[in-house]
């Protein structure tokens, strides 16, 4: 069985407010995708598969994979409008179909390699797994005026991450599920891999611990938080 990334990086960053995705800004003068790549080529896994917007592929082919020397990246491909189609488009060109995928985000510099292995022992066990961590925070659950309708206990609350690694015929299925589903007019908020295997697997995806540090970037002070945890590593 082989393990292979599909690394997320076809983000525009318009959440972070620039002309610059996120995925290429610079940390220490290399970009935030950089460094996922790193962990990734240095681990475990066996290939990679970089997905990008199409006007990016040139730019992460010899900047950044050719550039730093990842081996590992067998493949670069153009995403989709939204990000749940860009790992769609991913998922389409596995070749290595008797496969465990890990979909990890391009944005979230600060994954390790302790995290990746517990990732894989869960996957290899439950063939579908989510990175989280425990909340800190008590979460509250809206109505559609702003009142509060809920309060979900705090213990059973995670707040999801990356990598989420699953049995690639159980993620293609159900990815090849959505499209048709929404081939049909129904429309899905899709926010992570995991719910869209919630929504059409009776596989049930086990929580994996995840690290408060593997923060996904998506404002100017995440990026000033990662690179001081690069400084006291």
């Amino acid at each position: 069985m082989k393990h292979i990334a599909i690394v997320m990086a076809a983000g525009s960053g318009k959440r972070m407010g620039g002309d610059i995705p996120k995925q290429f800004l610079l940390i220490r003068n290399k970009p935030v995708l950089y460094y996922t790549l790193k962990t990734l080529e240095e681990s475990f896994i066996d290939e990679i598969i970089l997905v990008t917007r199409h006007e990016d592929i040139s730019y992460c082919e010899d900047e950044i994979v050719k550039r730093f020397g990842f081996k590992k990246v067998k493949k670069t491909v153009p995403g989709g409008a939204e990000r749940y189609l860009s790992v769609y488009e991913g998922l389409k060109s596995v070749e290595e179909t008797d496969s465990y995928i890990y979909i990890q985000d391009g944005a979230r510099p600060l994954l390790t390699e302790d995290i990746l292995l517990r990732v894989k022992e869960s996957v290899e066990k439950y063939d579908a797994t989510v990175t989280a961590v425990e909340s800190k925070d008590t979460v509250k659950i809206a109505d559609d005026n702003g009142f509060v309708a809920d309060t979900p206990l705090r213990k059973k609350v995670w707040n999801a991450q990356t990598p989420q690694a699953f049995l690639y015929k159980v993620i293609k299925a159900v990815y090849d599920k959505l499209i048709e589903e929404e081939e049909t007019g129904k429309t899905f908020n899709i926010t992570d891999d995991s719910q869209v295997c919630e929504l059409f697997s009776k596989t049930g995806v086990y929580i994996t611990k995840g690290d408060y540090n593997n923060i996904k970037i998506t404002t100017e002070s995440d990026l000033a938080t990662v690179e001081k945890i690069l400084e006291n590593l």
